[in-house]
């Protein structure tokens, strides 16, 4: 049976294509969307990609995951830095998370360099653009793989 990953993706990740292209590159929310579902189809992995603006609905996809999927890749993004409710959520989780940022998070804005939920996942890909959601389903590949949970 094929691993079951999901990425969530919080607030304004949607609008990828249209925000600062020097900080989150030129691909849109549904190119990036169609790049990780090939990816995952490669690895014979089944992905689902969600998103959503409301930090509740990502708390309660947080919480519904955990007897769903085997894996889960976030992109919390600005509540990365404000969200307890996500963090708590995700702790919950005893399955590999991957946490995931388009930009370096570390070379931006004071407040933006502290991430609430990093004490709570497996590891971490930041800085490395939309590629970074390739290299964040290689990597939860791997983990699933070897039985690192």
């Amino acid at each position: 049976m094929p691993h079951r990953i999901i990425i969530i993706n919080g607030p304004n990740i949607n609008l990828l294509g249209e925000r600062d292209k020097s900080k989150y590159g030129t691909i849109s929310f549904n190119e990036l969307n169609k790049k990780s579902l090939e990816a995952s189809k490669k690895l014979k992995m089944d992905l689902e990609f969600y998103q959503s603006n409301i930090e509740g609905e990502i708390v309660t996809k947080i919480q519904d995951c955990r007897n769903i999927f085997d894996g889960i890749i976030i992109n919390a993004a600005g509540f990365t830095h404000s969200s307890v409710s996500i963090r708590d959520a995700l702790e919950i989780v005893k399955k590999p998370i991957i946490e995931l940022h388009i930009s370096n998070i570390y070379n931006r804005e004071e407040f933006r360099q502290k991430s609430l939920i990093s004490d709570v996942v497996t590891g971490i890909i930041c800085g490395l653009g939309a590629y970074g959601y390739i290299l964040a389903i290689n990597a939860m590949h791997e983990l699933l793989k070897n039985g690192n949970r």
